[in-house]
């Protein structure tokens, strides 16, 4: 897991989408553990239904892209994805990046993982070649991709890998992509391709996206939508004034945007 920071206990504040993040993903942790105890048997096909199966994806499990990271089964595994969560989403925000954005990047990164995971498992039926449909689970799609982002923008900053080697951004990023690539060689070839999906989803969200995020693009957008079309009712409604007060054997006129041009006053000021 890689450290951040020259501080060897040092951790990143817990606010804003770190945190969201956090305790969304340890709520469904809990829920996952009392469903245990609730259903039993049954739970196996409850955690099976909820992570992503490509070929149950194929016909009609379409809620597994949105659900698979949340599933946690293990309490290591969980423990390690949710610090290096903390760590990566919490240097982000650090580096004033604003909690949309960084939910935007790891939700990309963790649907690109989820669409690499079907990709790869399309190519390997129409080629014959067995890839193994194993069940995704975990935020590692999510991690990779804010690992990603990270080596991209901030290359240079220094981690601690495992403790205790001090090693580059980008150094980093590079080795974790090695080893995804060498396990396409080996039996978890779904999980290593869905992996560097993730990546590619964190690199692609860091060159596209606003760095203020998605919904105050889309906010922007809506306003600026709104503005022109009271503009519009305002030019619409100034015609149908000219063409009135005409009738009344009076002219007047408008500017381009519906607002009355006063002649009088401005040969005043042409003649002042």
């Amino acid at each position: 897991m890689p450290r951040i920071g020259s501080s060897p206990f040092a951790f990143p504040d817990f606010s804003g989408a770190t945190r969201r993040l956090i305790l969304i993903n340890l709520g469904t942790f809990f829920a996952l553990l009392l469903a245990q105890f609730a259903l039993r048997e049954q739970t196996g096909d409850l955690v099976i239904s909820l992570s992503l199966a490509p070929g149950a994806l194929l016909h009609g499990s379409l809620w597994q892209p949105l659900t698979y990271s949340f599933i946690h089964p293990a309490l290591l595994g969980t423990l390690f994805e949710l610090l290096s969560l903390w760590f990566l989403a919490g240097f982000l925000e650090m580096q004033g990046h604003s909690a949309s954005w960084v939910i935007g990047l790891y939700a990309v990164s963790v649907l690109g993982t989820a669409a690499a995971a079907v990709a790869i498992y399309l190519a390997g039926g129409t080629l014959g070649y067995a890839v193994g449909g194993f069940p995704l689970y975990g935020c590692f799609g999510g991690i990779f991709g804010l690992l990603a982002a990270i080596g991209l923008l901030y290359g240079d900053v220094e981690f601690l890998m495992f403790f205790l080697v001090g090693i580059k951004a980008r150094y980093l990023v590079v080795i974790y992509a090695l080893i995804s690539i060498a396990m396409l060689f080996g039996e978890q070839k779904m999980y290593a391709f869905a992996e560097l999906g993730g990546a590619l989803g964190g690199l692609l969200w860091v060159r596209m996206a606003p760095r203020r995020g998605v919904s105050f693009v889309m906010s922007e957008s809506w306003y600026g939508l709104r503005n022109r079309y009271y503009r519009w009712k305002r030019r619409r409604a100034a015609r149908k004034f000219e063409v009135y007060m005409k009738r009344q054997g009076r002219t007047v006129r408008f500017d381009g945007q519906g607002r009355l041009i006063d002649e009088d006053h401005d040969d005043k000021k042409r003649w002042n």
